[in-house]
């Protein structure tokens, strides 16, 4: 019977590239705000409290659904969840683009129509809380674990592409009408742009198989092999089936299996990810920009510029360097850029110092915590309660994301030096944390986890 020998390194490609496209629509979805908001606020006629909200709204979506995406992992599947998302981001597109539809005439601006419209922004968000969770976990349950790291960092990749192509749809919608124009319609065109890449998703991930460590806790050991052996050639597959076999109880273990310091340090690396303050950048940057002199739509696409550079970076030094001294370097960079916005509104410099600084401190977040930390959630839980464990970790994800992003914008109206030493503050501590109490993961197997935290209890 032939054999096969090495895997398909191209079948390996284009199931990730698949499940990457759920990282492009968590970019998109999340990022597509940035060039709505001002829009929705005039066309809404929204106070600043409401406006808030319906900016961040999303982010209660992303809580609820990366709270889920434990349960949805294990009774759905890992692929079937992100289907369930894929359909998700296509409602919302929808639902956003035209919240009047059955219910109320166009043109509407009354509170039960914002709040429909703030439903429809929850249900993307939802969208996006699973596809967070879910997309890292599929990527890191069929990759080899000598190229895991760097496939999942492509999703980061794809997470920042996202909202790089959304800022410059919103570039292009804006550039193309009238400010009348853009409160009427312009921000109806930039949330129904997402409504393409989610069907296309949706239909390509009829495509790819279900991750074979999902079926071996399923029972199904053939067509697990099948994959493995796609994957990774025959006679690895053989071991690896094995290796799975010997941990993949996951119904039957409790989250605490291994002990509660596995746990926090999960949660604590997704509470640091978003405790240096990186999304409230990412979200208000037009508005940050203008703040300090510079066109801040252009500028925003040039910072999608850099983030897509560095993101780079880490997805090339990720197997060589570890994840450890990324995350480490990460942290005093970022510091040093926040440090550096700070000083500059101290002593009002305006214009392309305080932008080079915002950009710093982006860039070293690109190269490190944005895929990093997705990486080291995928493949640090065991087998046996990674389902529960990511699920836990995301959602502390989202609600530090929501906690940050709907008090950036008072923080920084009161004092944008304390808001920026604040966060620099918070990259210095994440330094240490990541020194002291972060294992490196870098070239073991996700089995290996099992008897990596079994030693520390």
């Amino acid at each position: 019977m032939p054999t096969n020998v090495n895997g398909s390194r191209l079948y390996l490609i284009s199931v990730t590239a698949v499940a990457i496209l759920g990282g492009l629509l968590f970019g998109y979805d999340t990022a597509v705000i940035s060039g709505a908001e001002g829009a929705l606020k005039a066309h809404f006629q929204l106070g600043d409290f409401l406006h808030g909200v319906t900016c961040s709204s999303a982010l209660i979506g992303c809580v609820i659904g990366s709270a889920i995406s434990g349960f949805a992992a294990q009774q759905l599947g890992r692929r079937n969840s992100l289907r369930v998302a894929a359909l998700l981001f296509f409602l919302s597109a929808l639902g956003s683009y035209y919240p009047e539809f059955l219910f109320f005439e166009k043109g509407d601006v009354s509170t039960n129509l914002i709040i429909t419209f703030n439903l429809y922004r929850i249900l993307g968000g939802i969208g996006v809380g699973l596809a967070s969770a879910i997309c890292p976990m599929y990527i890191a349950e069929i990759a080899p674990s000598n190229i895991r790291g760097l496939l999942v960092s492509c999703n980061q990749f794809a997470i920042i592409f996202g909202m790089l192509v959304v800022y410059f749809v919103n570039y292009v919608i804006k550039s193309g009408l009238t400010e009348a124009e853009l409160v009427t319609n312009g921000w109806r065109q930039m949330f129904v742009s997402e409504a393409f890449p989610a069907g296309l998703f949706g239909l390509l991930l009829f495509a790819v198989p279900k991750t074979p460590r999902y079926l071996v806790m399923c029972g199904d050991y053939d067509r697990a092999f099948r994959i493995l052996e796609r994957v990774n050639g025959t006679e690895r597959a053989h071991s690896i089936l094995d290796d799975i076999k010997q941990t993949a109880i996951e119904k039957r273990e409790p989250l605490l299996t291994y002990g509660l310091w596995v746990v926090v340090i999960g949660i604590l690396l997704s509470v640091f990810q978003q405790a240096v303050g990186i999304n409230a950048v990412l979200y208000f940057s037009p508005r940050i920009f203008e703040s300090v002199g510079v066109d801040g739509m252009m500028s925003t696409v040039y910072m999608g510029i850099v983030n897509i550079t560095f993101t780079l970076v880490a997805i090339l030094t990720v197997e060589k360097l570890g994840r450890k001294p990324l995350l480490i370097v990460g942290s005093l960079g970022m510091a040093v850029g926040a440090f550096a916005v700070a000083l500059c509104d101290t002593f009002d410099v305006k214009g392309y110092a305080p932008v080079f600084s915002v950009f710093v401190y982006s860039a070293f977040f690109m190269m490190s915590w944005g895929p990093i930390c997705w990486v080291l959630i995928a493949e640090i839980f065991p087998n046996t309660i990674r389902g529960k464990a990511v699920a836990i970790a995301v959602a502390f994800q989202w609600i530090f994301n929501y906690l940050v992003s709907s008090t950036f914008i008072s923080m920084y109206n009161f004092s944008p030096f304390g808001t920026y030493s604040l966060y620099g503050a918070i990259c210095v501590v994440a330094a240490l944390f990541v020194w002291r109490c972060v294992p490196e993961t870098k070239g073991r197997t996700l089995e290996e986890m099992s008897q990596l935290w079994s030693r520390k209890k």
